[in-house]
């Protein structure tokens, strides 16, 4: 078989589906692309067998069709040194040689039988259920929670982002039971309850090539895998097993302390005070009174110690309460709006981080920090 096909082009599609092979393959064929060429169209895939994501391309001078395994770092690292042109691929199928020509040379590499790489996985049409959404909602979700998840071998349900669909809504969930975001979609809604957890390797692969997409992505899933279908590419992802905890529970209900402040004046603030916070700990104070705020932290060891008062709206008792500097700076990075929203209820229980301002009328955003205790 023979195709010709842009060198950018085809490295664009490459780069993106590239992320997916794992760099400790348990089986060697899974080192390469598969490539499929049939009907004037060329399907590229790439699988680590938790995860397997194809590309389309449409090609116009084609020969034959067949499928080949082809080295992955060999035609990548190939592929970014050239400029842009066209590149002619020769194929055989009985031996498996791959011969690359261009404009002034050639390139030639061995390949696979195709036949061998792992079949996709097929969802049991019985139990599967369907959920069209925009890219940028999907996009959305993803980014905003995908930060927040875990790497707990022991409990593996914490390592991945949790959609949930009901007929009101749909929400992303992700926690590492230090801190939580809870992101709700009031423009996608289900007719039955119905939810996965979607693991954090897919869902970052996802958010690569969501950002480029514009159109609508079809989610299908059964009880265990997933099917992302978008314009050019298809992603099917092993999920994770288990159920996930009740995480409306962790979020209290009464907070009658409430900070208004600039979110970066106090990201600002927090990185030059935790400077000074104890390595072990990364410990910052915040003591809340009348429209002032005062970040401290202090690492006895080292006699060193900091304080910055910042200007707010507050209301509410004074109190101090404590926080792992690191995970504030995280969520305050992870939320939009220039001023943010800080919901407290005692120095004992989790601090509720909202954003002032909603970027759209159909999200509801809430990130939540546990805290950490503070010597008196």
């Amino acid at each position: 078989m023979k195709f010709v096909v842009s060198s950018t082009d085809l490295l664009n599609h490459l780069q993106a589906v590239s992320r997916v092979i794992s760099t400790k393959n348990t089986l060697p064929i899974l080192d390469n692309f598969l490539f499929n060429l049939k009907d004037n169209e060329l399907v590229i895939t790439a699988s680590d067998l938790e995860s397997t994501l194809t590309t389309r391309m449409q090609l116009e001078n084609i020969s034959g069709e067949g499928i080949i395994a082809i080295p992955a770092k060999i035609l990548t690292d190939t592929l970014k040194e050239f400029p842009e042109q066209p590149l002619t691929f020769e194929i055989s199928t009985e031996n498996y040689s791959v011969v690359i020509t261009t404009e002034n040379g050639k390139f030639s590499v061995v390949g696979q039988n195709g036949e061998d790489f792992p079949q996709y996985p097929v969802l049991k049409d019985d139990i599967k259920v369907a959920v069209k959404m925009s890219a940028d909602v999907l996009l959305h979700g993803i980014s905003r929670t995908i930060f927040a998840t875990a790497d707990d071998e022991l409990r593996p349900v914490m390592n991945g982002v949790f959609l949930d669909f009901t007929p009101d809504n749909m929400t992303f969930v992700a926690s590492d039971a230090h801190k939580l975001v809870r992101y709700k979609r009031f423009d996608v809604k289900t007719e039955a309850e119905s939810s996965f957890i979607l693991p954090k390797k897919p869902a970052s692969l996802l958010r690569n090539i969501l950002a480029r997409e514009k159109g609508d992505v079809i989610i299908e899933f059964d009880d265990k895998n997933a099917l992302f279908t978008l314009t050019d590419y298809k992603l099917v992802s092993r999920l994770v097993e288990g159920n996930y905890p009740n995480y409306s529970s962790v979020i209290p209900a009464d907070n009658p302390n409430k900070l208004v402040i600039d979110r970066l004046d106090i990201i600002n603030t927090l990185r030059r005070v935790s400077v000074f916070s104890s390595q072990a700990s990364n410990l910052v104070k915040l003591e809340l009174g009348e429209n002032q705020v005062t970040v401290s932290a202090q690492d006895i060891d080292f006699s060193i110690s900091a304080y910055e008062k910042l200007q707010c709206q507050y209301e509410g008792d004074e109190m101090a309460i404590g926080f792992k500097s690191t995970f504030l700076i995280e969520i305050l990075n992870n939320l939009s709006s220039p001023e943010v929203i800080i919901e407290l209820s005692d120095p004992s229980r989790a601090g509720l981080l909202l954003p002032a301002e909603k970027e759209s009328d159909d999200e509801d955003l809430l990130m939540l920090l546990m805290p950490m205790m503070i010597n008196v």
